[in-house]
């Protein structure tokens, strides 16, 4: 028997004997993940609203500065968030090292937010002004408007902190029972050899990434069916 055959059988008995290790480690990548997306999101989805409806000088240049974010090594970011946030760093008081998945997602959440409610203030920006709504009104509106397709961002950035591991390497420091994730103890556990625990830990890090993708497919097939039921449906009818 050849040492992946081994090594994934070995991965899916211990994947379903509900291994302790195991287990400890998906179920702290998830609750990490999913309070940096919350707290990405309490900000994120406000700003990107807003930058999507607003105009003023320099928007451009916070656009591109917002965009370059995207693209950003999150290993880079790790290392400036060390060197900001860690104890001899000038915010090394505020005790926030470790809210840095936070960070990474939050140009995600507020990029593509953006987009979103500036698409949608194109087709209904205009009846919102004439209304007299202002930019922070109307960004609140057209963002409750967009609410099913902001649940696609929201999901989008839960797998962009969830995937992550090179920032979390950097800052986290992959300390047993504490900081190490499914990311970094794959990387781990391949190092040391037990290849079963690291494909156990794969396995599962692809189950919940393809569910992620299914839900954002599954959400965006209903609000077109959404959309297309109410745009056929009729106004009213002429005496």
């Amino acid at each position: 028997m050849s040492t992946l055959t081994e090594s994934a059988t070995t991965a899916l008995e211990l994947t379903l004997s509900s291994d302790p290790v195991l287990w400890t480690i998906v179920g702290r990548s998830l609750s990490v993940s999913a309070t940096a997306c919350l707290m990405a999101c309490g900000v994120g989805l406000v700003l990107g609203a807003w930058l999507g409806v607003a105009r003023f000088a320099g928007r451009g240049a916070v656009l591109a500065v917002l965009n370059t974010l995207l693209a950003v090594p999150s290993v880079v970011v790790g290392l400036v968030v060390y060197l900001v946030l860690s104890r001899s760093g000038p915010l090394g008081s505020l005790g926030w090292l470790f809210s840095f998945k936070a960070i990474l997602v939050l140009p995600v959440v507020t990029a593509l937010t953006r987009q979103t409610v500036e698409d949608a203030e194109r087709a209904h920006g205009e009846q919102l002004r004439s209304m007299g709504a202002g930019p922070l009104l109307r960004s609140l509106l057209l963002a409750w408007d967009e609410r099913y397709a902001l649940l696609t961002v929201l999901l989008a950035s839960f797998g962009r902190a969830i995937s992550e591991v090179g920032a979390v390497v950097i800052v986290g420091g992959n300390i047993d029972g504490f900081t190490r994730v499914m990311t970094t103890a794959i990387a781990l556990e391949t190092s040391k050899g037990d290849l079963p625990l690291a494909l156990a830990l794969g396995m599962i890090l692809l189950a919940v990434v393809l569910a992620l993708n299914v839900l954002i497919a599954l959400l965006r097939r209903w609000r077109e069916r959404v959309d297309g039921s109410a745009s056929s449906t009729p106004v009213g009818v002429a005496a």
